[in-house]
């Protein structure tokens, strides 16, 4: 896959990814009258934009709720060391962690931010008990319980 980038873009192409972000169930025919284009052309960019690595995946949000996931948790992670071995090893281990929505290597007070979805508090301090304390190279954790979703997997603003 050939990665691009948004100056290879023009106004036809952001629209796409716009009525794509917005709604990945678009027919082909739909999101060429969105964007006021031939459903051929529509086609061949859709296609251009997904092997130029634009649009990664098309996928479902669930409702966390409705699935019994709707506690959510940050998790502020600090290793021990601070060597690209460590932070190897801990990506190594977070890598295989179903539970896991999310890790982002930080800059600031911790090392790594975590997201994670659970059932309850329980739910969460069976996961911080088998799994998180378990991490190689961990030094610190601190624990964040979201209390309310102000804004949560925003369309990209471009």
């Amino acid at each position: 896959m050939k990665e691009s980038s948004m100056t290879d873009l023009d106004r036809i192409d952001k629209n796409i990814l716009r009525r794509l972000q917005s709604d990945g169930r678009l027919t082909n025919a739909e999101l060429a009258k969105a964007v006021n284009v031939s459903p051929a052309t529509c086609h061949r960019r859709t296609q251009a934009l997904f092997e130029g690595g634009h649009v990664t995946r098309v996928t479902a949000q669930i409702n966390p709720t409705s699935v019994d996931l709707g506690t959510l948790v940050m998790v502020g992670v600090v290793l021990d060391r601070s060597t690209p071995e460590s932070f190897a090893t801990f990506e190594e281990a977070v890598s295989g962690m179903n539970e896991l929505l999310d890790c982002h290597l930080v800059a600031g007070e911790f090392d790594y931010l975590l997201k994670i979805r659970v059932s309850d508090m329980n739910d969460f301090n069976t996961i911080h008990n088998k799994m998180l304390i378990a991490l190689p190279g961990v030094r610190q954790i601190r624990t964040f319980f979201v209390l309310k979703e102000i804004k949560e997997n925003a369309p990209l603003a471009f």
